[in-house]
């Protein structure tokens, strides 16, 4: 088997080969494909994060809060050498550590199971408290959600907390493939009315989504909205 520790030479090119080594039903894979570009570029070129060093507290934490179309995720993971590539090929069977839905005590570098809407953004919103509690300044708090998951009340107390707390390590993406927000203004309007920093780019352009990742917003928590093409099916 595969040391999952050892050095990979994966590009982004290499991601649908990956992908499609999952087979099966309830693949999810719209959900997971609409993901794709904002797990590569923050694994990439982002998050602060390594097989070695995934218990470092120093280490970025990167929630999947769309825990229900995870092999876009799984794909990017094995890509950086977190879990065995051979891995990929039992996704979803019965004694693999893949499920349909992540499982933080199964997945190497998966910081909380998820699966059931809602609840990622809430629980990053209590991770960067603790790590501010802790006196660890550096670390920054990742969560990635669907559009749809923004109809949970959960997620709403969780913007109206983070922005007043000035919970400046706190970083949102929205993966926005399914939903028109009814909203003046849409999906940005709501974090900003919170006291968000916030950006809305292509989901496709990695470019731009470095750039918005990386853009300051001293004393606040930011969400970047990541548009991309609607889902088919």
């Amino acid at each position: 088997m595969t040391d999952a520790t050892q050095t990979y030479t994966y590009t982004h090119a290499d991601l649908a080969g990956l992908m499609g080594l999952m087979t099966g039903d309830e693949k999810h894979g719209p959900a997971a494909t609409s993901t794709l570009d904002v797990l590569w570029v923050l694994y990439d070129r982002v998050l602060r994060v390594s097989p070695e060093g995934r218990d470092d507290p120093g280490r970025d934490r990167f929630l999947l809060s769309k825990g229900h179309g995870p092999m876009a995720y799984y794909a990017v993971l094995a890509a950086k050498g977190f879990l065995p590539v051979e891995w990929l090929t039992g996704f979803g069977s019965y004694d693999s550590p893949l499920g349909h839905h992540p499982d933080r005590t199964l997945v190497p570098g998966a910081e909380i199971g998820s699966g059931s809407l809602g609840h990622g953004l809430p629980i990053a919103v209590g991770t960067a408290l603790g790590l501010r509690a802790q006196g660890l300044d550096e670390p920054r708090v990742w969560t990635l959600v669907g559009d749809a998951e923004l109809d949970e009340g959960s997620n709403h107390e969780a913007i109206a907390f983070a922005g007043p707390a000035g919970l400046d390590r706190l970083h949102t993406v929205v993966d926005n493939s399914s939903a028109t927000y009814a909203r003046p203004g849409g999906i940005v309007a709501r974090f900003e009315a919170a006291g968000w920093s916030a950006l809305t780019v292509d989901g496709r352009d990695h470019e731009a989504l470095y750039a918005a990742f990386t853009a300051p917003h001293p004393g606040r928590p930011h969400v970047v909205v990541a548009r991309v093409e609607p889902k088919s099916a």
